[in-house]
């Protein structure tokens, strides 16, 4: 994953026009995904969080081509989630979290799902999150992603992971300490 060369989490002027660009080019080529929102509201909002634009750029750099799917009237917060038609590729080959990755003896991978999303200040997608994200398109139909996995499941050394197969989203689990070329992680950020 390419990091920011800035230590304090803050864009560069010019990274942050060209990461607003982006957002407003994909929020205005995919409207199906946040219907009724304004993107002006939203870009004032990002522009008075610099540390959510330096996540929202490091989901970009990591191919995850964020996007709002969602809108919190309570809380005044618009939901970003990886909107990239795969699991994103600066992401994959990763296992669940640090536990697992301190576990595997040999063969380590380069880091773990929770360990990348909390670097990047995002979080993983729920299970409830990740159906809600395949309602507004069809993701991960090659690729597979972590979710965030119940205490329960992970105590037991399990972890879960979605896909969309055969027309419809399934749920599965793996040994947390797993990891898979073809599989990473989706994050979600709230601004």
């Amino acid at each position: 994953m390419k990091k920011s060369h800035h230590s304090d989490k803050t864009l560069s002027t010019k990274e942050k026009q060209q990461l607003l660009a982006t957002l407003k080019a994909r929020f205005e080529n995919n409207p199906g995904r946040h219907e009724g929102l304004d993107w002006n509201k939203l870009e004032k909002k990002l522009e008075t969080q610099p540390e959510k634009l330096w996540s929202l750029q490091q989901m970009e750099a990591s191919e995850g081509e964020p996007d709002v799917i969602g809108y919190d009237k309570q809380t005044d917060s618009y939901w970003f989630v990886d909107c990239s038609p795969e699991s994103p590729a600066g992401r994959r080959s990763c296992c669940y979290d640090s536990e697992a990755l301190e576990s595997r003896k040999a063969n380590k991978p380069a880091d773990s799902a929770t360990n990348m999303a909390a670097e990047m200040g995002i979080e993983l997608l729920t299970e409830e999150e990740y159906h809600l994200l395949q309602q507004t398109g069809s993701y991960d139909l090659k690729t597979s992603s972590w979710l965030l996995t119940p205490a329960p499941i992970r105590k037991l050394g399990g972890a879960i992971f979605g896909d969309k197969r055969f027309g419809r989203v399934f749920i599965y689990h793996n040994g947390a300490e797993s990891y898979y070329a073809a599989r990473g992680f989706r994050g979600s950020l709230k601004v």
